[in-house]
């Protein structure tokens, strides 16, 4: 009785396990999954609408799902390419992605991967530089905007480099796609509304590094 009850125990903590890997409620296509293939895969000659490498555009759900198939990530070209120690993509000069979003990409796929947005209430109560307003940036811009790939002469890589955007009244056009201003992130959509407004609400509030 007590070895079936072992037994039993370990097997629980195995399917525990496994449903953690393949459902996160926090995954959301547009917020987590389509900046992770923005950023890093869609940068100019790789998979954006004017090159299509590969026969490939990483800059929308339709394009993403070419190289996807729901629930199978190892029978999913966007997943396999950037797996393990030397993955094949993002090609260099460009970084490989992180474990974290490595792991986003899967459990996004083992969950149908779907086209979900909002997964989260919007709150913008929180807009500080480190807890907000950098991760998003990070998320969406570096791709184009670093060290070695300063598009436009901006690198977001920093906190300098972020409020150089701002001075010069470029940041907050950029991401609300108005008119006179080059459209960011680029190739894609605007990013969600409630994000842009906890950018905004930190800017006016004086762009604190806090």
């Amino acid at each position: 009785m007590k070895k079936q009850f072992i037994v039993l125990i370990a097997a629980s903590v195995l399917l525990a396990a496994c449903a953690k890997d393949v459902y996160n409620p926090d995954i959301c296509f547009q917020e987590t999954i389509l900046p992770i293939f923005v950023n890093n895969c869609a940068q100019s000659d790789c998979h954006n609408p004017a090159d299509h490498k590969a026969g490939y555009d990483l800059t929308t759900y339709e394009g993403i799902m070419k190289g996807i198939r729901s629930k199978h990530p190892m029978l999913s070209d966007c997943y396999t390419t950037v797996r393990g120690n030397n993955p094949s993509m993002p090609r260099r000069p460009y970084s490989k992605l992180s474990a974290l979003q490595v792991t986003d990409i899967k459990v996004w796929i083992d969950m149908g991967a779907p086209n979900t947005s909002n997964c989260k209430s919007c709150d913008t109560s929180n807009f500080t530089f480190s807890g907000r307003v950098n991760p998003i940036i990070q998320a969406w811009c570096i791709g184009c905007h670093s060290p070695t790939n300063a598009g436009g002469g901006y690198d977001l890589t920093t906190y300098a480099g972020i409020v150089t955007t701002i001075t010069r009244q470029r940041l907050m056009g950029s991401l609300e796609h108005l008119s006179g201003f080059s459209a960011m992130p680029k190739n894609t959509d605007a990013i969600n509304s409630c994000d842009v407004a906890a950018i905004r609400k930190w800017v006016e509030s004086g762009y604190p590094e806090n």
